[in-house]
């Protein structure tokens, strides 16, 4: 009767660790429930798929999670590392090749595994086998990486918790935090590279029969200074259907950034030329966001000779002189802006300066 008992208890605990049985129904997975959590970087993503078990008052490291190769492998026969969560494999998956830890990884989804040393050393691994359960049947042999890490003391954190941090434009860390540690991996992107491969071959689809297209690929190589020469022909593509001060402006810093300064400042002068009100403005403040005070005057000074009649042309000009510290064509600007009933928020900007100016 006794071992009727124990089979009835195994099998219930079997039917509530899966979400779904054979042939049964789907029910709330206890007591690990299932989780997943996605972080974009650049145009990649990355996503992990795990449970979540609790800390419960147990000693986690060292006896619920062993030290070192000391979780037993049954199906193998062998020591196997953590499976970093509970019940399956914990999975990783890479939109795009990604390096981890330092490592080439290739795209595809991988079993996430930890071994956690008492002196807060470890490894990562990624296995290429992901659709196990846990380690009972990990196998060496089908390692994509091993790679030493750092683990880290943490804050106490009940539900085993993964978590993205220390982003930037290229990389992030992800971490495991659970108990009072902190396991983190590093994980990078080629990003540069992978939107321009991205964007060559978006522009052989419907992307490529609109100018807007080519436009912000070559936007893109012009703001990262990264394939600038294909920046220009994609550049081209998009002026020969749209010539407009958007599309010419690009073609002008491109040829500037590769040693084409002259051809550069013919177009430039080009772009001017067919620039609206709204163009210009929005380019100086680019310019004066850049700390190219002479250029962002000039442009605004353009401004206010091709829409004379315009308060915010003269406003943004004084902004120029003030940001460059030539206070006495500052003032006379923003008199000049004020003189002319400007909208209030160029009027309350205009009047701001002079204040600081010491000239209201």
């Amino acid at each position: 009767m006794k071992r009727i008992t124990v089979l009835i208890i195994a099998f219930a605990f079997a039917l509530t660790t899966a979400n779904v049985s054979a042939q049964g129904v789907t029910v709330p997975r206890t007591p690990s429930p299932a989780a997943k959590i996605s972080q974009t970087i650049g145009i990649s993503t990355v996503t992990i798929s795990y449970s979540r078990p609790s800390v419960k008052t147990r000693e986690v490291w060292g006896k619920l999670v062993p030290y070192g190769w000391n979780v037993q492998s049954y199906g193998a026969g062998k020591s196997a590392p953590w499976r970093a969560g509970a019940n399956e494999n914990t999975v990783i998956e890479f939109s795009h090749n990604a390096t981890v830890e330092g490592k080439p990884v290739p795209t595809g989804s991988y079993g996430l595994f930890f071994v956690i040393n008492q002196d807060n050393t470890g490894e990562v691994i990624l296995s290429k086998e992901y659709q196990s359960w846990g380690s009972f049947w990990y196998d060496a042999s089908k390692d994509q990486l091993r790679a030493p890490i750092k683990i880290r003391d943490n804050a106490h954190t009940e539900l085993l918790t993964y978590d993205f941090i220390n982003m930037d434009k290229n990389s992030a860390e992800l971490v495991l935090n659970w108990e009072k540690k902190q396991i983190p991996i590093s994980i990078k992107f080629a990003v540069d590279e992978l939107v321009v491969e991205n964007a060559t071959q978006q522009l052989k689809g419907s992307t490529a029969f609109n100018w807007q297209g080519y436009a912000s690929a070559a936007a893109y190589t012009l703001q990262n200074k990264v394939s600038m020469d294909q920046g220009l022909v994609w550049i081209d593509q998009a002026i020969a259907q749209e010539k407009r001060f958007a599309t010419l402006i690009v073609k002008s810093g491109l040829l500037e950034e590769t040693g084409k300064g002259d051809e550069g400042e013919k177009v430039r002068k080009e772009a001017l030329a067919v620039a609206t009100e709204g163009d210009l403005n929005n380019y100086g403040y680019q310019l004066l966001g850049q700390t190219k005070h002479d250029k962002a005057i000039e442009v605004f000074k353009f401004a206010t000779e091709k829409f004379p009649k315009s308060a915010n042309a003269w406003d943004s000009l004084g902004e120029g002189y003030a940001l460059k510290g030539d206070t006495k064509n500052a003032i006379a600007s923003f008199k000049k802006s004020l003189s002319m009933n400007p909208p209030e928020n160029v009027k309350a900007n205009s009047e701001k300066y002079l204040k600081q100016l010491g000239a209201m």
